[in-house]
Order: C-alpha cells, then structure tokens, then sequence
C-alpha cells in the first residue's frame, strides 16, 4: 500500500519535504482567500506569490539582512535580522501585494494619505500623463540614502491588502499552520523582483512544526538561532572527542603513565 513518512527532522530530508507538501497545500489555499477577499468597488488590484525551497528562502533571508545594514534605527535593524531567521526556518512563505497603491488611488478623497479632502497631494508627487500617473518617470529607489517604499501611496489601496493578508491569515488559522504577516520580507520580496508590480507587499512566513519558529525568540536571535547553535556544535565537536584519550575496546579510561604520557586506565606499562 501507499506509504509517505513525515517527520521535520533532518531538515531537508525526504521525510521534511513530504511534510513541507501539506504546508504548500496549506499556503496555496491561503492565497485562494487573498484574492477573494472583500476590496473597494471589486476592482482586481492583489497580485501574489508562493516561495519556498531553501535557496529561494535563502535569498529573501539574505536580501533582508542587506536592508537591515541600511537602517539607521537598531531597533529596525534588529527586526529585519530576526525575521530573516524566521524566513529560513518557515516551510514556505507567502507575499501578498497591491500594485494600484502607487499609481492608481482611489480618487474618494479620504484624506488618509494627507489629511487632505483630495487626493492631489498624491497627484502632486508623481508625474503625470494626460491626468493618468507615470509610474515609469518614478523609478524604485536603489541608494541607502532614499526611503525603502516609494510613497506616498493610497491607503484606500493599502487597506485593501490589509484585507487580503487578514484573510489569508484566518486560513492559515483554520488550517492549524503558524503564519506571521512581516513588511519587512514583503519589502525584500519586491526588491528582488517577486512581485512585479506591487510597490507595497506583506510576506507571510508558513510553518507547520513542534514549535512555532516565529515567537519566543532569544535576543540577537540572528546569532542564536537552531541553525547556528547546531554550527556551532559541529565546529566543537570534533574537538571535544580529543579531550580525553579512551580505548573503545577496552572501555578504559585515561590517566598518566610515568612518563607522562596518557595510556588506558588499568595497564602498567608507559
């Protein structure tokens, strides 16, 4: 008969990608409820993304890591290291986007990206085409000096994601998968070019493990992590089998001949 062994454990083993397909599962159903989740007026504005596999991950992780060296605040830096784990130790991740924040607002005037009863203070920041926003004549900022996201940008557009994320969340929920919503590896994952239209994207780490990868996390967790304290423990390793000399045929232990020298524990000769 069929048989599929599951287990999390050695990490990318067969038995941890065969649980890692149920998670999949999981994230794909979560996107489902992304972009059938309630936006203004009905209009198509969600794009989104499945990542997964170590060397995808890696590269999220990796690219938040260069972000986290760009931040004058410790404290952000401290948030985009730690994620960063996270994204290495998530089953997969899904990013979640809206590609009209930037050049297609609402035009209700809300106020909420000005407090103004227009939107012009959006109009005002762009170039503009016959009434219609550029977004060529505005590229991405790539200099440490210049802000991460290209704002302003819509809130009417962004709560609407707001939306999708929260209900990709509530699948996540029922599904019994930890997940956690991060700007910061929604930030990376439109830097490196996963969502290709969005200027604004939340990234949703997945897992589905003995314990949650996500909370309870040490300070300087980048340093800490389970992945570097079993480094670490193979660095040493090899040196903590040559502190004490031991015959396994004998099973005697060490000790000092009269020369100094170690011989097994019981024989009278150096």
């Amino acid at each position: 008969m069929p048989y599929v062994y599951l287990d999390e454990w050695p990490k990318t083993s067969p038995q941890d990608l065969a649980r890692k397909e149920n998670v999949l599962v999981s994230a794909k159903l979560m996107l489902n409820a992304a972009f059938s989740a309630p936006v203004m007026g009905g209009i198509p504005q969600v794009e989104a993304a499945l990542v997964y596999g170590e060397d995808e991950q890696e590269r999220i992780a990796r690219k938040m890591e260069e972000i986290a060296l760009l931040n004058e605040s410790p404290r952000l830096r401290e948030v985009f290291r730690t994620e960063a784990v996270m994204v290495r130790e998530a089953d997969s991740i899904v990013l979640i986007g809206n590609y009209r924040a930037y050049d297609t607002p609402m035009d209700v005037g809300c106020g909420l990206c000005s407090a103004a009863p227009n939107c012009n203070f959006l109009y005002d920041k762009r170039k503009t085409t016959a009434g219609i926003i550029d977004p060529v004549e505005s590229p991405r900022p790539d200099s440490p000096e210049e802000a991460h996201f290209r704002g302003p940008l819509c809130m009417c557009r962004v709560s609407d994601m707001g939306e999708a994320v929260g209900s990709a969340l509530l699948v996540a929920n029922s599904l019994l998968v930890d997940a956690k919503p991060m700007l910061s590896v929604g930030l990376a994952a439109v830097k490196l070019g996963y969502l290709k239209r969005s200027e604004v994207a939340v990234g949703i780490p997945v897992a589905a493990q003995a314990k949650n990868p996500f909370v309870d996390v040490l300070p300087n967790y980048h340093a800490f992590s389970l992945d570097k304290v079993i480094d670490n423990i193979r660095r040493t390793y090899p040196t903590l089998r040559q502190v004490y000399w031991y015959d396994y045929k004998t099973g005697f232990l060490a000790k000092k001949g009269s020369s100094g020298n170690l011989k097994p524990d019981g024989s009278d000769s150096d």
